[in-house]
């Protein structure tokens, strides 16, 4: 009797063993996306020309997109800054991201700043046949945004940003429904700045800063479509100055960054055996629904995702750190006047495989600052801004400078 059990026990087993097979659906990337993803363009050519970096470099016009807490070092009173980014050059000459900044020191410790960041997708032209004229139509996506910057020490500052998002992409000629989508978002940020120390034969000085930025609620574009995260994102960075001398001084920058959005799992479904087959099918039936073989559900809230992020990846801990975008800059200046700038991005392989070389070049002229970059893809998958100058302005204003500490 016990031989007949414990074959029937056996059997029993090999059916749910063998019975049926978990099939992962084939093609499905890593890479995590986001709504608005021109956030995270670089937009001005000093950071482009240091690999798109800028949360622990020296204070200039441009902190408001890396890093606002850096407001609260600058030895200018205010200044205006502006610059103009080609997207897409090499296939198209109406795409482009244009940025605006402002920023005026209110006391020796305290800051406020503004920005606005408007990204065009140029004209389009949507006809229904061969001989429709067509209508012209011009998405867009924009963001404003303001913030306080307090030192809290000597060497070291914080900041808070407050951001307003619009996305008008969906187009009504095409959905009658569609709107644009609106939502907000916070950036939290620190920076450190040591004094000058004196080393065997030069002066220096540490740099430190990190940002927690874009931090909000999802958002869509109607009320049937999918909510898209925004880029949260965080950076640290930290660099080092070596001052030779009163006229010659080189920065050297190391920044990671990593997306605080869940990464999406690996779906697939148990494809059962029934209706007499000797086997999985291999196909996915009506009752075979839908499943996460690997990784978590990343259908949650936008505070959820950010803490999800650093641990839902469906290759483990290896995949997390595949994550990390990482970038190594440098800057020579002569005499505050003129700089020299070079840089390296780099993104894993799964991740999007961005890696790419940036040069750049600055000059100071009385109260301008004039700033260019170009960038050398070195991947495969070719960058949206390859073979692209960028150009950047900034204009000090102010009689009072303020001293570093």
């Amino acid at each position: 009797m016990k031989k007949y059990v414990l074959t029937l026990i056996t059997l029993i087993y090999l059916n749910l063993s063998f019975g049926q097979e978990t099939v992962v659906f084939p093609d499905q990337s890593s890479v995590i996306t986001t709504g608005v993803p021109f956030m995270l363009i670089a937009p001005d050519a000093r950071a482009a020309g240091m690999g798109d970096m800028g949360v622990a470099t020296s204070v200039d016009g441009y902190a408001q997109q890396w890093n606002a807490a850096k407001y609260a070092f600058s030895e200018a009173k205010s200044g205006i800054s502006l610059s103009y980014t080609p997207y897409l050059s090499r296939l198209v000459n109406d795409i482009s991201v244009g940025y605006l900044t402002y920023f005026n020191r209110l006391t020796e410790n305290s800051a406020i700043s503004g920005s606005f960041k408007y990204f065009s997708l140029g004209e389009i032209t949507l006809t229904q046949g061969p001989t429709d004229p067509g209508v012209n139509v011009k998405p867009n996506e924009f963001t404003a945004d303001i913030a306080y910057t307090l030192r809290l020490a000597d060497q070291f500052a914080m900041g808070v940003t407050l951001r307003y998002l619009r996305s008008d992409l969906r187009i009504n000629q095409v959905d009658p429904n569609a709107n644009a989508a609106n939502t907000f978002g916070v950036d939290i940020s620190g920076y450190y700045q040591s004094e000058e120390e004196a080393y065997n034969d030069f002066n220096g000085r540490w740099r430190a800063g990190f940002a927690i930025q874009n931090v909000g609620p999802k958002f869509k574009y109607d009320d049937g479509g999918r909510e898209n995260f925004q880029p949260t994102n965080l950076r640290l960075g930290g660099g080092f100055d070596f001052i030779f001398d009163n006229y010659n001084k080189l920065g050297i920058t190391a920044e990671v960054t990593k997306l605080l959005v869940p990464t999406p799992p690996l779906l697939g479904f148990e494809d059962i055996i029934q209706d007499g087959d000797t086997e999985p099918n291999g196909v996915q039936d009506s009752n075979e629904p839908t499943i996460i073989v690997e990784g978590q559900d990343n259908n949650v809230s936008f505070i959820n995702g950010i803490f999800q992020s650093f641990g839902d990846a469906p290759g483990g801990f290896s995949e997390e750190i595949q994550e990390f975008t990482w970038a190594l800059g440098a800057e020579y200046q002569y005499q505050e006047s003129f700089a020299f700038r070079a840089g390296y991005f780099n993104e894993a392989e799964e991740k999007g495989a961005r890696k790419f070389f940036a040069l750049g070049a600055g000059f100071k002229y009385s109260t301008i600052n004039i700033d260019l970059s170009y960038l050398f893809s070195a991947s495969k998958v070719q960058s949206p801004l390859e073979n692209t100058l960028r150009f950047s302005l900034t204009f000090n204003f102010g009689d009072e400078e303020y001293e570093e500490y």
